[in-house]
């Protein structure tokens, strides 16, 4: 029996401590303590880092079956209407990792109290929002000893309502990477400017020039995006910036697309140090490969939600987030799905507020999906 009622107060506290990569110390605790009062008779728990993987031993093991929950939350303030807000100043789970570990735990709940066939394997990992979690995690002794010959995952989707599962085979996510520029000139007086570099004028004509590489160099057939989200630089107004520092992400839908843009985005660094006389680092910080869907399992996955009436499943095309369990689906097959949960704001969005009527939709048809599959 599922306690929807329970379920959510364990969102509400998961929201109220949002944490970032590898910094989930409250996390880790809260989940550690709920995990250890359920029944333990065919749980194993091993922490790794501020993750944590918990093995559920199946009756008659002939695989297993691995779920992944991320747990970081966002360097950003809440602006929700929630009586539960973020207590962590500048810190907010603006892209539902409170919703991913609740569904988790629900689906745990259950099958620490009915043992599945297969053994089961949840994974509650850290950093996925930066510098990565996943793919440390998949080379570490644990899971090198407890390796899931399938793995599942979900994400929410504030644009679609409550009650639809999306998904696709093959491509869902793009490649992603970070990226950073950090330009160096000359400071001085804003009265003498023919004695500095100015680093904010650098820093413009490099931003402008960075927005043509996806409209003059990558195939418009392909799909890439180079979006600046930061721009830091300066102390004073009346003080010419020495130094200048831009921050932003790339998206591709091709590893070939993503080598390009990077080609590209060197040349016209080079060129601004030519023209303004600094110098300029690029550090790419973390890269996610893509998240590919395994054909023949989703496939399965999403005849089994059709024949589930009260779900609507919808056949999404690819999209430009980012994702580190990709990494998980380079070595073990699986995939991934979007779960909605009818918000107006999105991700990474400080108004996100998801229906929390999507928890129980997504618990009980992870329970039903898992038994199908421990029964196959």
């Amino acid at each position: 029996m599922i306690d929807v009622s329970k379920l959510v107060e364990v969102r509400r506290s998961l929201h109220q401590i949002p944490e970032l990569g590898f910094e989930e110390v409250k996390t880790q605790a809260f989940l550690l303590d709920y995990i250890n009062q359920l029944p333990q008779e065919h749980l194993e728990i091993k922490t790794w880092k501020t993750g944590i993987v918990v093995k559920v031993q199946g009756s008659e093991p002939a695989k297993m079956i691995g779920y992944r929950a991320d747990i970081d939350g966002l360097p950003m303030d809440e602006e929700t209407s929630y009586s539960f807000r973020s207590t962590h100043p500048g810190k907010m789970h603006a892209c539902g990792h409170d919703l991913h570990m609740t569904i988790a735990l629900g689906v745990l709940t259950h099958f620490s109290n009915v043992q599945p066939k297969d053994d089961l394997l949840f994974i509650f990992q850290p950093a996925e929002e930066g510098p990565g979690g996943a793919q440390p995690m998949l080379a570490s002794d644990i899971l090198k000893d407890w390796r899931p010959d399938q793995m599942v995952a979900l994400h929410i989707a504030p644009e679609y309502p409550v009650g639809t599962i999306a998904t696709r085979e093959g491509l869902l996510f793009a490649n992603t990477s970070e990226l950073f520029i950090d330009l160096k000139g000359q400071g001085g007086h804003a009265a003498y400017p023919h004695t500095t570099r100015d680093m904010i004028v650098a820093g413009a004509h490099l931003v402008t020039q960075l927005q043509s590489i996806v409209s003059r160099n990558v195939d418009p057939l392909d799909s890439a995006v180079v979006t600046i989200g930061k721009i830091t630089g300066g102390t004073k107004q009346n003080i010419i910036a020495e130094k200048a520092r831009i921050e932003g992400t790339i998206r591709t839908l091709s590893i070939e697309s993503m080598q390009k843009v990077k080609q590209r985005i060197e040349a016209l660094v080079k060129g601004i140090e030519a023209g303004f006389e600094c110098t300029a680092t690029i550090d790419y910080g973390a890269n996610y490969c893509q998240v590919y869907n395994n054909e023949e399992l989703t496939r399965e996955f999403m005849n089994f939600t059709r024949n589930h009436s009260k779900f609507d499943l919808i056949e999404c095309t690819e999209a430009m987030t980012g994702e580190d369990f990709g990494y998980f689906l380079e070595e073990i097959p699986g995939f991934m799905f979007w779960l909605g949960v009818n918000s107006s704001h999105g991700l990474h969005d400080s108004r996100l507020e998801p229906n929390e009527q999507a928890i129980e939709v997504a618990v009980r048809h992870l329970i039903d999906y898992l038994l199908f599959k421990s029964e196959k």
